[in-house]
């Protein structure tokens, strides 16, 4: 009898061993659901806390799709936390930066908050000056998304799930959203975005983790070294929105074809960078044909040998350094975030792409699928 028992007990164990119990410590090799706090309607908002067979470590909440927290290992193989975030679902439902979020309807910035599509314009909300930045007052960041955990093999994987009802935003069209989670046994964060619409729309999605590779609240991040598959960026106009135009990057400081630390010429007298107060551009990516993910940017933090390769489908990388942080805002552990104390490079279609037609373009058509993939692979380098 004992020894059915035993087996019963070791059968139950292997079932679930992709998946560790609501509140349990995350363990390698599992998926963790925790209670994260409540929506500023009542609801219940969870962290899933995903560990690969390592031991490093990706934390999401369903609020706003963001990713919380992510643990990876030094050259010595100690961990830290390299992206900005906050304890608890409050700061999410509080938080004006982005951080960690899933943004949408539309990444980056629509001018004058309106677009024509089909003959009709569009207008949206304007919360970026006279225009709409990241989906608006209420965008997908704010939204409290469906969290599905998918099984699979070398990794861990979590499906979140949403509705944007027709009009939402302004935007036209019933979309549905999927983006899927992946964190691999290598220690690569796969990100995959999908969407259909009942309307012509515009879609562009991104991730907005603001990274630190030294860890978040660690100082700085000027010293990073990065490198960017780009030879054109979108100059912008005083509300940063893309004048249209493709400007080559030789000989400006936004030449990162070869590694190039952050903070070598941010502060130069240079128009471009004066409005963004540092850099806050779309970058067109060299794309290697397409099929699958091409190499967009590759950052390395000298003092702990971490190494971050973002690899994506899409034409664009934004790349902002942080210049709106002020310090003001506690984040995890109390720990605040100043200004250029970390780094975005968000993959995404150009801004203002709806109003620019020499642009990718994101219309969506019913009947076509948005499908987008970026990874960010990390590793180390003595």
């Amino acid at each position: 009898m004992k020894r059915w028992k035993s087996l019963i007990i070791f059968m139950g164990a292997l079932l679930m061993s992709t998946l560790a119990p609501t509140g349990a410590t995350p363990r390698p090799g599992s998926t963790a659901k925790k209670s994260f706090g409540k929506t500023p309607d009542g609801q219940p908002v969870e962290l899933y806390v995903l560990t690969n067979e390592n031991g490093a470590e990706l934390a999401i909440t369903n609020y706003g799709g963001a990713v919380v927290s992510l643990k990876v290992p030094d050259r010595s193989g100690k961990l830290a936390d390299i992206v900005l975030g906050y304890d608890s679902a409050d700061g999410y439902v509080n938080d004006k930066s982005y951080f960690g979020a899933l943004v949408g309807r539309y990444g980056n910035r629509i001018a004058h908050a309106q677009f024509v599509l089909d003959g009709k314009t569009y207008r949206l909300a304007k919360n970026n000056g006279d225009n709409s930045l990241h989906g608006g007052i209420k965008g997908f960041n704010k939204a409290l998304w469906t969290a599905k955990i998918l099984s699979g093999k070398d990794g861990q994987f979590l499906e979140l799930s949403y509705l944007s009802k027709d009009g939402e935003e302004g935007f036209p069209g019933n979309l549905k959203v999927a983006v899927i989670y992946s964190w691999t046994d290598a220690n690569a964060l796969m990100i995959d975005y999908s969407a259909t619409a009942d309307k012509p729309t515009v879609v562009n999605l991104t991730n907005h983790a603001y990274f630190n590779l030294a860890g978040h609240g660690s100082g700085d991040i000027l010293g990073h070294l990065l490198t960017i598959q780009a030879d054109e960026f979108t100059p912008v106009d005083a509300g940063l929105i893309p004048t249209g135009e493709l400007r080559v990057v030789a000989g400006t400081p936004f030449d990162f074809r070869k590694p190039t630390a952050i903070g070598a010429r941010i502060d130069q007298d240079e128009a471009q960078l004066k409005l963004g107060g540092g850099y806050d551009h779309n970058f067109g990516l060299r794309r290697s044909g397409d099929a699958g993910e091409s190499l967009a940017a590759r950052v390395v933090e000298p003092t702990t040998g971490r190494v971050m390769e973002v690899w994506t489908t899409e034409p664009g990388v934004q790349f902002y350094t942080g210049n709106f942080l002020d310090g003001k805002t506690a984040g995890k552990g109390g720990l605040t975030y100043p200004r250029r104390s970390a780094f975005c490079l968000e993959t995404q279609h150009y801004p203002d792409s709806p109003n620019q037609p020499k642009f990718p373009t994101v219309v969506v058509k019913p009947g076509q699928r948005y499908h987008t993939i970026t990874t960010y692979k990390f590793s180390t380098e003595k």
